[in-house]
């Protein structure tokens, strides 16, 4: 019996270092480009910072930049974040590819759903 909790402590330790080693990766300047529904197009520059499983940092655009709010990791690839822009969070969900080093993200803008790929930026 003790070997088993010890086996299974030792089993969600790993898991934990390993979402955090996850997590970690995805730290660091990452850009792409915006498709907007009315085909206009927008730069987009995100700066990941992760500590401990949050996620914080700041976006970019041509309008300025943000602080990243409410950042936290569902899993050690998916996460989630708002922005404000002109006093309206705007939600943002994304996917994190370790083996494409690229990040899907979707974003919710009042109802408008858009989608970019991001890619780390070197």
């Amino acid at each position: 019996m003790m070997k088993k909790r010890l086996f299974t402590t030792a089993a969600l330790v790993c898991c934990v270092v390993a979402a955090f080693a996850f997590a970690a990766s995805l730290a660091g300047k990452w850009t792409g480009t915006l498709n907007t529904p009315d085909g206009n197009q927008f730069p987009l520059t995100y700066s990941f910072k992760t500590d401990s499983g949050k996620l914080t940092g700041v976006a970019s655009s041509p309008q300025g930049d943000v602080n990243i709010t409410d950042g936290k990791f569902i899993d050690p690839n998916n996460f989630t974040f708002n922005v404000s822009v002109n006093g309206t969070d705007v939600k943002h969900t994304g996917k994190f590819y370790p083996d494409a080093d690229s990040v899907g993200m979707d974003i919710d803008f009042n109802g408008m759903k858009m989608h970019a790929t991001l890619k780390r930026d070197k």
